[in-house]
């Protein structure tokens, strides 16, 4: 993937990794557009930074992401880079009955999002010089957390689809997966300070680095995601999941439905 010179856009640049990416693919020359539901912070990303702008994203619906896209390439015929990084994390107790709004706004967000956006730009990508797709998705997909069953879910479905598209645009689009471990961000309550997550600055300096080897890895790890994406391949897959079983941040939890 190409370092510099491109139009990209980044879903989620409101905060956290979306943010951080988007503010470093800006100072190595690139035009970033972000996009998110909160145009507030979006501006907060794009501050005092010439070639950055914000636009607002609704994903609810695919007739909303394919007026979005439309706007989109009015504005910046140029694009050809698209990150899917938009996510939200709610926790879920399994062993009891509880209302599935929740369960449903991640489906939509994690999953549908990113499949909806990429099938509204996947056309014109095609036609673009140095193309690529970058999906974000997770160490949870590999080993999921049991006390976010529906988050590690969209992870590991967005993972099953990134190795689908790869292939089916192999020498049109590059199309790259980014897995991160748990980092200090705000995706739940008072992570960002939370004791054992990797410190953003951490990440987003080792993924960039990541970002910087050539050929770009179809994947990009840094050491502390490699235990849980290669759990399986080396028979520790239980070990791990053992080993989040005891380690559920604490956060909000879906409301119980109420009794029929």
């Amino acid at each position: 993937m190409k370092m510099n010179g491109n139009t990209m856009l980044i879903t989620g640049g409101g905060s956290g990794i979306g943010r951080e990416l988007a503010r470093r693919f800006h100072d190595l020359g690139n035009t970033v557009i972000v996009a998110g539901r909160r145009r507030a912070q979006l501006e907060e990303t794009i501050a005092e930074r010439a070639h950055m702008h914000a636009l607002t994203l609704d994903i609810s619906t695919p007739q909303t992401v394919e007026a979005f896209a439309a706007r989109l390439l009015t504005a910046f015929p140029q694009l050809n880079v698209l990150v899917n990084n938009a996510s939200i994390m709610h926790l879920e107790d399994l062993s009891t009955r509880y209302a599935d709004t929740d369960t449903q706004a991640m489906v939509v967000t994690n999953l549908l999002g990113p499949i909806r956006l990429t099938n509204a730009l996947v056309d014109h990508l095609q036609t673009q010089v140095d193309a690529a797709i970058v999906n974000v998705s997770s160490g949870l997909a590999f080993v999921p957390l049991p006390a976010a069953p529906t988050y590690s879910a969209t992870k590991a479905a967005v993972h099953a689809y990134t190795v689908a598209l790869r292939e089916r645009l192999k020498g049109k689009v590059e199309v790259v997966e980014v897995i991160p471990p748990a980092v200090q961000t705000e995706l739940t309550p008072g992570q960002s300070t939370r004791e054992g997550y990797m410190p953003l600055d951490e990440y987003i300096d080792e993924t960039m680095a990541g970002f910087q080897q050539r050929p770009t890895p179809a994947e990009i790890l840094v050491q502390r995601v490699k235990p849980l994406r290669f759990a399986e391949r080396q028979n520790r897959h239980g070990e791990m999941l053992e080993m989040l079983s005891g380690r559920a941040p604490s956060g909000p939890t879906l409301a119980r439905a109420p009794a029929s």
